[in-house]
């Protein structure tokens, strides 16, 4: 959901391609500020308020992904990446720090648009309530992506709810690290699965390794399994 008050903080420090998002998002109803480096961020996030940031993951000084992870220690704010085409480890790196989920670059700016969108729906939403699966002091909605603890609001990435999200839907069944790939539509491939495992189970398992709920089933891949 895209409206003139959804605010994104824009932080690049390409001059020519801050100048040219902020043009762009600004055509399709978003309000948008702009900052050029990691210092010039944190003032502006302390002086107003933002639904999302699209971050530059290289930057001078302090990176995309060192701001990512000094910002989660105080701020659910939603982040989404801007990453070299090459630089895989950046984007595995960005996803453990707690990004929502990034963008390679060169990419298409109507692509930008949908990934923001993506995360917006999944922090804004609404609908009716999806039935719920019960995993010990925690219960999730695949319809809503929206995970619980105890009936308080547990955040989830956008990652971690996607992958989360078609476990639910395969309730009992092991699937393929490539199965959820393709489901999920997380970029990475095998390796991000695991990163997003991980970070799942430090989440819903009470001692994440010896997972009760999210298995891994040998020369298969994974399953979750619910509270009978």
């Amino acid at each position: 959901m895209t409206t003139d008050c959804t605010h994104i903080l824009v932080v690049d420090d390409d001059t020519r391609l801050r100048d040219l998002l902020k043009k762009y998002l600004a055509e399709n109803d978003f309000r948008v500020t702009t900052a050029e480096n990691a210092e010039d961020a944190r003032d502006k996030l302390q002086s107003l308020a933002f639904d999302l940031i699209v971050l530059d993951v290289m930057m001078p000084g302090e990176s995309g992904i060192d701001l990512t992870n000094s910002l989660r220690k105080e701020s659910d704010i939603p982040i989404l990446l801007l990453t070299a085409m090459s630089e895989t480890d950046d984007r595995i790196k960005g996803l453990e720090v707690g990004a929502d989920d990034y963008l390679p670059k060169p990419f298409e700016p109507r692509e930008l648009v949908l990934r923001i969108q993506t995360i917006l729906r999944r922090t804004q939403l609404d609908g009716e309530p999806a039935k719920e699966i019960s995993l010990g002091d925690f219960s999730f909605e695949p319809a809503r992506e929206e995970l619980r603890k105890n009936g308080e609001l547990v955040r989830l990435t956008s990652a971690e709810a996607r992958l989360l999200a078609v476990l639910a839907r395969h309730l009992g069944k092991a699937l393929s690290r490539e199965e959820l790939v393709e489901e999920s539509q997380i970029h990475g491939g095998s390796r991000t699965v695991d990163v997003q495992v991980t970070r799942l189970r430090r989440k819903i398992e009470p001692d994440p390794r010896l997972p009760r709920y999210l298995q891994t089933v040998r020369g298969q891949g994974y399953v979750l399994r619910s509270d009978r």
